[in-house]
């Protein structure tokens, strides 16, 4: 059912459109916000590193270690670059300078 006037005011007017937190709620203002958002970050930090570490202690377990001696053949896989790097020698116009 549609709400139509004063019944779609009151519905609205319970929600706070920027924090969509009940309206009377204490909400976290200044120092408060401040704080509890660098708790946040630094949980996450440390759920990202705990992730990482995790995955690349499955890696490294799997990593065959290569060993190679003077003679032996190996076929190396070359990407191509973005963009093109020449290497060229500049002349100068001014040789004084």
């Amino acid at each position: 059912v549609p709400l139509v006037g004063s019944e779609m005011d009151e519905a609205h007017a319970s929600r706070s459109p920027v924090l969509w937190a009940e309206i009377g709620e204490s909400s976290l203002t200044g120092p408060e916000l401040v704080l509890d958002t660098t708790d946040k970050v630094v949980l996450i930090k440390e759920k990202l590193k705990a992730a990482r570490d995790r995955q690349k202690s499955y890696a490294d377990k799997r990593r065959k270690p290569l060993e190679f001696e003077v003679g032996d053949r190996v076929l190396l896989k070359v990407l191509p670059w973005k963009g093109v790097v020449r290497f060229e020698r500049r002349v100068s116009w001014h040789p004084d300078t």
